[in-house]
């Protein structure tokens, strides 16, 4: 749902441990770099994982319809988006982005066939999964991880052969269409003098426009209520909500016997601060409503429609959107491996090869989430994995 503003830590949950290994040439398929300054991290190793029974959650069906709706965000081609549309930058994580392409095709292939014969997912089996799939395992990246390890000891405690995995969720908040005591902050739409402007055309305007004249604290100080209005007020919410929203990119609202969903636009352009608490950062993110919960996109136009358990966010940048990913994670003391797809982002990912960061659900507040997540825990192993050409 582009987090924009997350976290580089959120959960407070219990650690693993480690081993390190160094990076080597995938056999044919994944282009890998041979040499490398010795410090470069992350690395990525070709290896044949022994993976063992464990849990395998059967996720088929979402796990297709986030391939299905990252395939329709692929075939816009990289001239549309080339930030996200490519096989990757990284030595060792770099492919041909038709492989990239390929590799979701199968899913949805495998998915669709398992339910129409009525057979247990493939996808959820371990041996199908080793035979079919190539693998390189991810390192994680401990010299950017120590830049901003300050404060924060999930970032200093990563192990050497596992990423941080840290969680997030759709927040579910109250919302009112008029402010209130409690609801007194206004999830604000994009800005009145470019709503008639493509994205290019409004960037290229700089701070003649109301979205770069403000900072975040400036306008939940009430900048914005000042008149004459220069955005909408989409809906008000209160501050835990807002700052909820803002970090996770989304809003639901309940309304009726349905919601209504929320997603950021535009930003201000001002970066994250890795050093600053969420509330009190300048970056701030303007909203839309929108038809269901959304992962990446460059703007507002299209996005990705997302699921839980088979999304993961993460440096899109660098790594290339789309790119599957096994995660082998201990949960309530269970290892359990899961394919996920990488179709989210956040400005906590820039050159942030060391995180990845699960949509793990659907919840009101944090006791909720927290609740339902804290058996799990915040290292994981990951493999990048293509289908066997």
């Amino acid at each position: 749902m582009l987090r924009p503003q997350q976290a580089v830590l959120r959960l407070q949950l219990p650690s693993a441990s480690a081993g390190h290994v160094a990076s080597r040439v995938l056999l044919g398929t994944l282009l890998l770099c041979l040499t490398a300054p010795s410090h470069a991290q992350p690395q990525f190793q070709a290896v044949q994982p022994k993976l063992d029974a464990g849990i395998w959650p059967d996720n088929s069906k979402q796990l297709c319809f986030v391939a299905d709706e990252t395939l329709k965000y692929l075939a816009k081609g990289a001239a549309y988006d080339t930030a996200a549309i490519h096989g990757g930058k990284l030595a060792g994580a770099t492919t041909p982005l038709p492989r990239v392409v390929d590799t979701l095709k199968y899913l949805c292939k495998i998915s669709q066939e398992d339910q129409a014969s009525g057979q247990p997912s493939r996808l959820a089996n371990a041996q199908f999964i080793a035979q079919h799939f190539e693998f390189v395992r991810w390192l994680p990246d401990l010299t950017a991880a120590a830049k901003v390890n300050k404060n924060k000891p999930l970032v200093q405690n990563i192990p050497k052969d596992k990423l941080l995995l840290t969680k997030y969720y759709v927040r579910i908040a109250d919302g009112r269409s008029q402010k209130t005591a409690l609801q007194d902050q206004a999830l604000y739409g994009l800005p009145f003098d470019e709503q008639k402007l493509p994205l290019d055309q409004a960037d290229a305007l700089g701070k003649k426009i109301t979205r770069f004249q403000l900072g975040k604290q400036d306008i939940v100080k009430g900048a914005l209520e000042q008149k004459p209005l220069r955005a909408p007020a989409l809906i008000w919410l209160s501050r835990d909500d807002l700052e909820g929203a803002l970090l996770q990119g989304t809003a639901v609202i309940p309304e009726g016997s349905s919601y209504r969903y929320f997603n950021v636009h535009r930003s201000n352009g001002i970066a994250y601060d890795r050093l600053l608490k969420p509330e009190q950062q300048q970056r701030y993110w303007y909203f839309k409503q929108v038809q269901s919960v959304l992962g990446y996109g460059k703007d507002a136009d299209y996005k990705i429609p997302i699921a839980p358990e088979v999304t993961v966010a993460g440096d899109i940048v660098n790594l290339g959107l789309g790119k599957l990913i096994l995660l082998s994670t201990i949960e309530g003391g269970k290892t359990h491996y899961r394919l996920t797809i990488l179709a989210d982002t956040g400005g906590a990912f820039a050159n942030n090869q060391f995180q990845l960061d699960w949509l793990s659900g659907y919840y009101r507040d944090w006791d909720q989430y927290y609740q339902a997540n804290k058996h799990r825990n915040d290292y994981s192993t990951a493999w990048l994995l293509l289908k066997k050409q």
